[in-house]
Order: structure tokens, then sequence, then C-alpha cells
């Protein structure tokens, strides 16, 4: 069958076929996304994730998004490790896609079209970091202590919940009883958190709280929109609703896709400003990005610039020991916080302990008293199906085999932090599962609590 595009000739609309190259060739939006994916996790995974360039091939760009899959790997990739970037030639008109690294920022992906540096880079490849001599759970030196093995934990590795498991930690208590990796993988290797990066958000906004920057109670503040008459509604979001996706914002696409934020360059500031109304505030769940990608927006107005700039790491990784997570930007200085953070395994396990502890962390509170509390109650509206929702932290109150008062920060991808407060544990699984074969999380937590009785 021949495919058609359309010409107008002398005020007539005329069908012309199309060649079969030309049916097959993608958009060059398209192309340009593929090649910005390609650029900015290419630069992420080497640099701040220390992985070769033919294992983020096997990994990190494989299995990806149906719409890049097949695009991917036709492209190529240029690395300069003397100042840490990564370009990707997509189209013989306009530049190539470009992610810089800067040391303690991660990458950054210049826009579509940007012939220049935006956001310079700073250094060549680093190993990563090292791990801490300190005691667990704020350094790395674990206490020799014999645990029983937790079958489960092989069965995943094995494929036998689904996906591709590339790490596993589990934690009773303070203890860390449980830990493996796949091959290319190991304690201090680095990933992609994609959405329990939104967890990790809703906890900055705990601190916030806890320091007395914002209430979540309060509209956000949001500088784009100051200017908007208060009858255009969207002055009004408050941060709350932002937290639990009941914003109301109409978005390109309902669930997890940013692209043109993640990986066409567009700034934070640019992009999930623009959104109109849809529904009325607080009426609707809807998972969406942008609401999270707000928050951090209303956070950095109500810390300023200067508090905004170190704001994860001084007030959540360094005081919890999360020594080898970084939080990257746009090239306007916008945290991509609804999925652009690095992490390893153990760091994630220290961020479930935090919210094991009630927001204690060594005798000192991080979080406000009650913010477990607030980010596991179902208090706005819900998913239709799965899982309910609270603020930033899915809800695994109604699985078979497992208590009630479990929750989970949830990636792309496979990532997966659940915590049981009622059992004292924390299992952490990292993945990068193809976007066809996702890992069964609810089998997972109830069989490794079932092994662990």
């Amino acid at each position: 069958m021949l495919s058609f595009r359309h010409l107008t000739l002398a005020g007539a609309l005329i069908a012309a076929p199309l060649t079969a190259q030309q049916a097959r060739a993608p958009a060059p939006y398209t192309l340009a996304i593929a090649a910005g994916y390609k650029a900015l996790m290419t630069c992420s995974a080497m640099f701040v994730g220390g992985r070769s360039e033919a294992q983020i091939a096997r990994d990190e760009l494989h299995g990806i998004y149906a719409d890049y899959d097949a695009i991917v790997p036709t492209l190529t990739a240029s690395i300069d490790d003397r100042i840490g970037l990564v370009s990707v030639a997509f189209d013989p008109t306009l530049p190539p896609r470009r992610a810089r690294y800067r040391q303690g920022r991660g990458c950054t992906i210049d826009p579509i079209g940007a012939a220049g540096p935006v956001a310079r880079g700073s250094i060549a490849r680093l190993a990563p970091a090292p791990p801490s001599p300190a005691p667990w759970p704020l350094g790395d030196a674990l206490p020799r202590i014999a645990h029983p093995p937790i079958p489960a934990i092989g069965k995943a590795l094995a494929g036998g919940y689904g996906g591709k498991t590339t790490g596993v930690v589990i934690l009773r208590g303070k203890q860390l009883i449980g830990e493996a990796y796949a091959d290319g993988f190991g304690p201090y290797t680095a990933q992609r958190t994609w959405s329990v990066a939104k967890s990790i958000t809703g906890t900055l906004v705990g601190i916030a709280v806890k320091e007395g920057a914002v209430s979540v109670a309060a509209p956000a503040r949001i500088p784009e929109w100051a200017d908007e008459p208060s009858a255009n509604g969207r002055r009004a979001i408050t941060l709350d609703q932002l937290l639990r996706m009941a914003s109301g914002l109409h978005s390109a696409t309902a669930g997890n896709r940013t692209d043109a934020v993640y990986f066409g360059g567009t700034a934070v500031t640019e992009e999930t400003v623009a959104w109109p109304l849809e529904v009325k505030p607080g009426t609707r769940f809807r998972y969406a990005n942008n609401d999270i990608l707000l928050a951090m927006r209303s956070l950095r107005a109500a810390l300023g610039e200067q508090r905004h700039r170190d704001f994860p790491a001084r007030a959540l990784f360094d005081r919890i020991g999360m020594k080898h997570t970084i939080a990257e930007t746009d090239w306007r200085g916008n945290y991509v916080s609804s999925s652009q953070i690095w992490t390893t395994a153990r760091d994630l396990a220290r961020f479930g302990l935090l919210y094991l502890d009630d927001g204690m962390w060594n005798g000192v509170r991080i979080l406000p008293k009650g913010w477990r509390a607030y980010v596991t109650r179902p208090s706005g509206p819900q998913p239709t199906s799965g899982f309910g929702y609270g603020a930033t932290f899915w809800l695994m109150n109604k699985v078979p085999g497992v208590p009630a008062d479990t929750f989970s920060a949830n990636g792309n991808r496979g990532q997966y932090v659940v915590i049981v407060p009622s059992r004292s544990m924390v299992i952490v699984r990292r993945g990068e599962d193809p976007a066809s074969a996702g890992f069964d999380i609810s089998k997972f937590t109830a069989d490794v609590l079932a092994e662990m009785k």
C-alpha cells in the first residue's frame, strides 16, 4: 500500500505518493529527541555512573521508549573525556545534540539547535566516588554479621519476577541483610532514578517545610504566573496538590513523559509553566511529571537562588550519607527532579531508612514530625486502578501478603524503594527493564517478607 503526502497546487489539494524511505523516516523532532536521549544518557551513565560505552549500549540504551528504540542504535556518540562532552549528530543542517558533565552537577543537555556551549563542561571522566570508611548506614563499613540467604534476591537477578534486575539491597532496621548485583553493576554504580526522584523531591519539600520556607497548604510559588489574573486559577494551585498529582493542569500526555525537558533541552521554566488548567485543582488524579517539576520550581522561588543551588545535597544527600547521589539540572539551573537524579542502590536504602525511622537520622530530625503520615495519606483524588497515591509516594496497602502500611517510591525501568514500617524493612530493587517487560514488585515484596519471617 502506498503512503501519501498532501500538496497544494493551484488551490487544489492533491495526494502524492511517498517513497518507502520517506514513509519510514522518523520525524525531525523525533530524531532530535532520540539524539538527545543518547547524548544525555551516555553522558550521565559514563561520567556519573562510571559505566563503559559498551555497557551503556547493552543496558541503559536498550529496550527504551518505542519512539526511540530503533533510532538510538543508528546514531553515533562522540565522547570527549577531556571536557566531559558527549555529542550525537542527527541532521546534516543542525548542530549535534550535546550533553555536558559538570563535577557535582552531573550532565545537562543543550537545547535542540544550540550551536555553542550552553551548559559548560568542566572536568574529564571521573571514577565513581570511593566507598566511605564510616560505619553503615552513614558510611559503607558494614559489620560482619551473618544473615540467612534471601532466595527472592537470586530469583530477581535470574529474571524470575520479570525485567532485568541490576541490584537489590534489603534492610531490616539499620542492618543491611541482603545485597546482590548483576554483572557490570555494584554498590557504587549510580543509575538514573527516573520517577523515584519524585519521592526525593517530596522529601526536599518536607525539609523545606521543617525549615519554615514553605507550607504545603499554601499556593505554589511560580514566578512565571505572578502577573496572571487570579481568575485564571493556576495561582491557586497548592503545593500539596502538586505533590499529589492533582494540579488540574493539562499536559501533553497523561503519565510519565516529558521528553522536551528530559531529552530536548527545553528548560523547566519554559515548558511546565505554560500548560493551562484543564479541570479544577484538587479534583482529578493525573500522574504527570509537570506537577513535580512545578513543585521544585516553587521550592526554588521560596528558597532563593543561593539556598536552592545546593539544596538537595546540603539538606538531604550529605546529611544521610547519600554520597553517590547527583541531582541534575537543565541549562537554566532548574533541577529536573521528577526523574534526573542518579544514585546507587545503597543510597536509596539510606533514603528508605530515613522514612523507616519516621524522618529521623541518628537521633536528628530531618523531616517534620508526621511527614511520613502526610506522604502516605491518600487525601487527594486517587488512581482508578493499581496502587493508591499519597504525596509523591505510592501506597501498597492492598497488595496480598504485604502489610497495609507499606509504601514505595517507584520509577521507570524498574526502580523501587519499598518501605514497610510494621516490619522495619526497606527493599530496594534497581533495574534496566525493557519497556515491554516490567518487574513484579508486589510479588517480589511479598516473597521477601515471607522469607524473612
